[in-house]
């Protein structure tokens, strides 16, 4: 089939899809003639509303650059890890976000607390809001870098204006001098303007050590842990659950 005028005008004005859902109408005559004026013209602009509302969505998710493909809808709430299905309900529906509260994910390895990071970073940006993912050790690596290149500055504005900043793998290693600063000055910039999510094997009472200084610990934390909600995962890793459950291979025997 031919191209429509039609369909080449809205191309040019940059409603491909209004472009497509007109494409199709046509194509498919006996599903649509019997529809008035107005109902067509309302399926090509949901159409263009649908369409530019995904782009928008692969736009943020680029952005956020999550760990894991994690959707929220895939949680897994029947394995036993100390996760309240209605404490969840209230995390996945993002009313703390709009909040400015935070969220501390923490409990020993394979738990799935970036997982769950993740799946709620994935939500945040379903629902429109600007995500944005790091590891821990990489951010102040890259903060490190940033400072001798003249992007520090930038860097800083950047993590403050995201609305939810995930911070996965806290507290691996004690804080150098340099790092417990950047974190302050994060934090502080963010406070009051935005969540976090920080992910940790560390239960929270051992953050002040890890740390290092006392004074900037209590400043870091008392703009993280206050108004935060917290998610204390237990029971056994999930990966060495997986490879139990895992069939032997028959020809690896010997």
């Amino acid at each position: 089939m031919l191209t429509h005028p039609t369909s080449d005008r809205l191309l040019a004005l940059g409603l491909a899809g209004m472009a497509k859902a007109l494409d199709e109408q046509r194509r498919l005559p006996a599903t649509f003639d019997s529809l008035t004026f107005e109902e067509r013209l309302g399926l090509l602009v949901d159409h263009e509303a649908a369409e530019r509302d995904a782009k928008r969505l692969l736009t943020r998710l680029k952005f956020a650059a999550l760990r894991q493909a994690a959707c929220v809808e895939d949680l897994d709430l029947r394995t036993p890890r100390g996760i309240d299905r209605a404490i969840m309900a209230h995390l996945v529906d993002g009313a703390w976000i709009a909040r400015r509260e935070n969220l501390l994910v923490t409990g020993p390895t394979g738990l799935g607390k970036s997982w769950i990071a993740c799946a709620l970073g994935h939500k945040a940006c379903r629902d429109g809001r600007v995500v944005a993912y790091h590891r821990v050790p990489r951010l102040f690596e890259a903060l490190a870098i940033a400072r001798g290149d003249g992007r520090h500055a930038r860097m800083l504005k950047l993590l403050a204006r995201t609305e939810l900043l995930i911070l996965d793998d806290w507290g691996l290693a004690v804080l150098t001098s340099s790092e417990r600063r950047d974190l302050l000055e994060i934090l502080e910039d963010r406070h009051g303007r935005g969540s976090t999510i920080v992910t940790s094997q560390l239960p929270v009472e051992h953050w002040h050590e890890a740390i290092g200084d006392p004074t900037l610990a209590d400043a870091i934390l008392d703009r993280l842990v206050h108004n935060a909600h917290r998610l204390t995962l237990t029971g056994e890793s999930m990966r060495k659950r997986a490879a139990n459950s895992k069939p032997l291979d028959p020809t690896a025997q010997a």
